[in-house]
């Protein structure tokens, strides 16, 4: 019964680790579509802090945007569906235009 109880703690520990991690990864678990903003309206969000957005789409549950920074630097972005808040980045090289 112990053995049983320990396996059913994990278990259920993982289910509520598994999405906390997923989000921290860069990815923006389950969101409803209803609940997304549009792909203009996350395209304005990333405006509003800087960014020059070249192309945005649908990518593993969270919007994925291909950007360039103030400094010319490229850049792809994972966005939250809901929130529109950036949740990671990676940098690319110095954007020449």
């Amino acid at each position: 019964m112990k053995k049983a109880l320990a396996a059913l703690t994990m278990v259920l520990g993982a289910a509520v680790a598994i999405p906390a991690y997923a989000e921290e990864n860069g990815r923006c678990g389950s969101v409803p579509k209803e609940k997304w903003l549009t792909q203009d309206a996350a395209k304005a969000k990333l405006a509003e802090l800087g960014y020059e957005v070249r192309s945005i789409k649908a990518e593993h549950g969270c919007y994925e945007a291909k950007a360039v920074d103030k400094n010319g630097v490229r850049l792809e972005i994972y966005v939250n569906p809901e929130t529109g808040t950036p949740i990671r980045r990676t940098e690319g090289r110095r954007d020449k235009s």
